[in-house]
């Protein structure tokens, strides 16, 4: 028996994630199926792959030898099929923003297998995406799945990739400015403030909950057109703090990042696909994005809205 692409495959992804069910859900296959595809891998090699127990994966020595030589097998196969199908159409992808994570995955993915060809759309907000998904006018968005006016549409799947902590942006000039991180109580005489989430009812359903979580006012001010828009609206501030996720970049804007701790608001993001969209690129976007799993809810450092934790459509 010799090893073929799918099993190379299913090492490569497992061997990335270290846990079979997150494997499994990138490659959206069962475990059962991946157990199968790596065992005959290793069948073929004659050498175990994995060490498994019942509380972790690890690689064995053969594994660690064979991970490079898989993963440069697997991508040569990848470029070969991107170029009989280069004249392919692009996969339609809403991105919500261009300051938020989605995009950076998006970037990944199209890194690692060079067959994704996307072409990019920003609605601001999953609310508003939804019916282009349910008309396969795109063909996957991002956005949290919750707090979505009406029913979660059943012909819709997705899946949670992210958990991006939130941080305060404050002016250089603020009162908080030289805290290294603020707690609630920090936050409840200026309170926070932040543009209208316009159609993302979504967006504007979490900042509602977290400011209650947190005990703080809550302020909309005018939708930022852009990113250059909202920091102005942000440098206005001289009490209020405004929020943004962990990984935007502030330097040269005037704006000082500081973390909130106590607990830490983590923004879910999942990826939203029609069950029944034939898009031959689609399982491939899927496959390299990554599987999140929500917090325990005893975790005090930490905190997602309670719904998140119960599927779409939920109260």
């Amino acid at each position: 028996m010799e090893p073929d692409i799918e099993a190379l495959r299913a090492f490569v992804v497992t061997a990335e994630e270290l846990h079979f069910g997150r494997a499994a859900e990138r490659l959206l296959i069962s475990q059962q199926a991946l157990s199968k595809r790596v065992r005959r891998l290793e069948d073929a090699l004659g050498r175990p792959l994995f060490e498994r127990t019942t509380r972790a994966v690890a690689l064995t020595s053969a594994g660690r030898r064979f991970l490079p030589l898989a993963a440069e097998a697997v991508a040569a196969f990848d470029r070969a099929v991107a170029a009989v199908r280069a004249g392919g159409e692009p996969l339609r992808v809403d991105v919500y923003d261009e300051r938020f994570t989605p995009l950076t995955l998006v970037r990944r993915a199209s890194e690692r297998d060079p067959r994704l060809r996307v072409e990019l759309s920003m609605r601001q907000g999953l609310t508003v995406a939804l019916p282009a998904l349910g008309r396969q006018e795109i063909d996957a968005a991002f956005g949290r799945v919750h707090d979505i006016p009406g029913p979660w549409p059943e012909e819709l799947a997705h899946r949670l990739v992210r958990l991006e902590p939130l941080h305060a942006f404050i002016p250089e000039d603020h009162a908080l400015a030289g805290r290294s991180e603020l707690r609630p109580a920090d936050l409840r005489a200026g309170g926070i403030s932040m543009p209208d989430p316009a159609g993302a009812a979504e967006w504007r359903g979490y900042l509602r909950r977290l400011a209650e979580r947190l005990g703080v006012p809550l302020r909309f001010t005018a939708p930022a057109i852009g990113q250059a828009h909202l920091v102005e609206q942000f440098l206005r501030e001289k009490r209020a703090v405004g929020l943004g996720e962990m990984s935007i970049d502030a330097s040269g804007s005037g704006l000082v990042r500081v973390p909130i701790v106590e607990p830490t608001p983590l923004l879910p993001w999942s990826v939203v696909w029609h069950r029944r969209n034939p898009a031959p690129l689609l399982p491939a976007l899927l496959r390299h994005l990554p599987v999140r799993r929500l917090p325990p809810p005893s975790d005090p450092a930490v905190w997602i809205p309670d719904p998140d934790r119960l599927p779409p459509g939920n109260p």
